[in-house]
């Protein structure tokens, strides 16, 4: 941390929250701790405090992301997935080549019922940002708990764009039948 005085409390977590609204980019928590003069740690407890408060606020592998109401021109679907770990990045660039948004997965854990993780996935650079973090974190994936089932809701301009993915994913083994 530097020389420049911390932000405290309730002042550095509206800060942050402005911060998220205004921001097209997924933020880093070690950027808002460096513009907060707090740690990373701190920033942490911040957000868990915001989702508290019912802030539509999620973590993906780039950042932090506000997420604002999402436009009403954008239709959501969900797909039943089953592969091996080494075609993850396969099935997540056929699904955002064709224009379409994986906003997470989700498995049916024995013990724990239903998990939910935010993906967050438009273009293959995210994806390749993600399969990195995967990789660099030593990380494993949900769907390794199920024998590679898994569900992802996926979100898109148009219909037409999800029926597309969704047949490219029916032709590559991807889809549960």
């Amino acid at each position: 941390m530097n020389d420049q005085k911390k932000i405290r409390g309730e002042a550095r977590r509206s800060f942050l929250l402005q911060l998220l609204k205004d921001s097209k980019e997924p933020i880093t928590g070690s950027e808002m701790a460096s513009r907060t003069n707090v740690s990373r740690q701190v920033i942490v407890g911040d957000i868990t405090l915001l989702k508290a408060k019912n802030e539509p606020i999620i973590a993906t592998s780039q950042g932090y992301i506000y997420l604002a109401a999402a436009p009403s021109s954008h239709v959501e679907r969900t797909i039943a997935c089953q592969h091996m770990p080494e075609r993850t990045e396969e099935e997540l660039n056929m699904l955002v080549d064709h224009g379409v948004t994986v906003k997470d997965v989700k498995i049916e854990h024995p013990v724990y019922g239903d998990l939910t993780a935010s993906i967050m996935v438009s273009n293959r650079a995210e994806v390749k940002q993600f399969m990195q973090k995967i990789n660099s974190t030593n990380s494993g994936y949900l769907s390794e708990l199920t024998s590679g089932i898994h569900l992802h809701t996926i979100s898109a301009p148009s219909e037409i764009a999800l029926d597309e993915a969704e047949e490219a994913m029916k032709k590559a083994n991807f889809l549960i039948s």
